[in-house]
């Protein structure tokens, strides 16, 4: 892609938008049909590393976000959303989402020299990378199991990190950990989280995968026994990023949740005219009508609330944006409900068949359920909301 678009509107995408969305979705309909979703689900890394290298080197996709002094396309999450979109559609099994957070990371770090060390792997597709926020419990608010120790060598990390995406294959791992003075108790004085990059290949550092609901989207556990790492950004300040990135990645979980609804509700409408009872189509009987217009009216509200969200960002994301923040909840509430009610009528209307390990409908309930729960629940998600309102 040459030259920069015009960002999109609130609602709407430009012309050169809806061509990548072309572009993208042509792809995805060779590199991800269910019969390949299938055969990922099943193997090891769970992902294609030929079709990761393709999304790199004809698409350019984990570098669209990335600005063009480091090796990225300079384009925004206009763009972003559309080829998380296509994504959530069609279901692709690749580390796409984790390296766009890493990414997204590492530019809201303020740190020019790991900016322009890290940056240029991710964007030409060499690297994945993946973000290691959350605890054992899922747990990032309040507590980090992660402590960072500065030594003549530089920074060791100890602890342990949870639901990692696709952390048992990505590259580069982005840790938070507490840093500060240590007590004879264990306890440190002025602990506060930093942010640090780690190796795959570190010494000290075990992955082992999790167990997952959704076999389409991996999580790993970390374990860090004084691992080296690199400080990225300021000592304390990984707070502003953290924060900053989950209100992307729920974004970014919104965008591929239009995806995911636009897709169950083909799949629901075209069963009920292709099924027929009582000597006409279902789709005749006015039950399953409302049922279907209940998921057009799911898919409309998820565009509007996603879409938005997007456009908040804009072209230069600045941390601590009271909009963004507001934008980002709605949209991860929103959508995480409306696609997990969608993928349910979906089953519900093709009744027995729909159950089956054979029919996808399972697939897309699935990834609805995990990506609603996902980097925030929308119980969680509706109370940050109150909060801003100060409800």
């Amino acid at each position: 892609m040459e030259g920069h678009p015009p960002r999109m509107n609130a609602l709407t995408f430009t012309d050169e938008q809806e061509q990548l969305r072309d572009t993208v979705r042509a792809f995805l309909a060779k590199a991800s049909p269910e019969a390949e979703v299938r055969r990922m689900m099943e193997t090891g890394p769970g992902f294609d590393a030929a079709v990761w290298r393709q999304l790199a080197a004809q698409l350019g996709l984990p570098g669209l976000h990335i600005p063009e002094e480091y090796g990225g396309a300079g384009y925004g999450w206009a763009e972003l959303a559309v080829v998380l979109e296509e994504m959530g559609a069609a279901l692709l099994c690749a580390p796409f989402l984790a390296t766009v957070l890493a990414a997204s990371a590492l530019l809201a770090s303020g740190d020019p020299e790991a900016r322009h060390d890290l940056l240029p792997g991710i964007a030409e597709g060499t690297v994945t990378a993946t973000v290691a926020f959350a605890d054992t419990q899922g747990r990032w608010d309040d507590t980090d199991s992660a402590e960072a120790q500065l030594g003549a060598d530089g920074w060791r990390l100890t602890g342990v990190k949870g639901f990692v995406l696709d952390g048992a294959t990505a590259g580069l791992l982005l840790v938070t950990a507490r840093t500060g003075a240590a007590t004879g108790d264990g306890d440190r004085v002025g602990a506060q989280r930093s942010l640090f990059a780690v190796a795959a290949d570190a010494p000290g550092l075990t992955r082992t995968p999790l167990p997952v609901m959704d076999l389409t989207r991996r999580q790993a556990e970390l374990v860090l026994q004084n691992t080296p790492a690199r400080l990225v950004g300021a000592e304390g300040g990984a707070d502003a990023v953290l924060e900053h990135v989950l209100q992307l990645a729920a974004i970014a979980l919104a965008c591929e949740g239009v995806g995911g609804i636009r897709t169950v509700l083909g799949q629901a409408t075209t069963y009920a005219c292709q099924r027929f009872q009582f000597g006409r189509p279902i789709g005749s009987f006015q039950a399953v009508k409302h049922r279907c217009a209940d998921m057009l009216v799911a898919l409309e509200t998820a565009k509007s609330a996603a879409y938005y969200a997007a456009a908040t960002i804009g072209a230069a994301p600045t941390i601590g944006d009271a909009g963004l923040a507001l934008a980002a909840s709605l949209a991860k509430a929103w959508v995480g409900d409306a696609f997990v009610r969608a993928a349910e009528d979906n089953i519900q209307l093709h009744g027995g068949i729909g159950f089956t390990w054979e029919h996808p409908a399972h697939l897309y309930l699935k990834r609805a359920k995990s990506a609603q729960l996902m980097f925030g629940a929308p119980a969680r998600h509706r109370d940050l909301i109150a909060r801003h309102f100060a409800l």
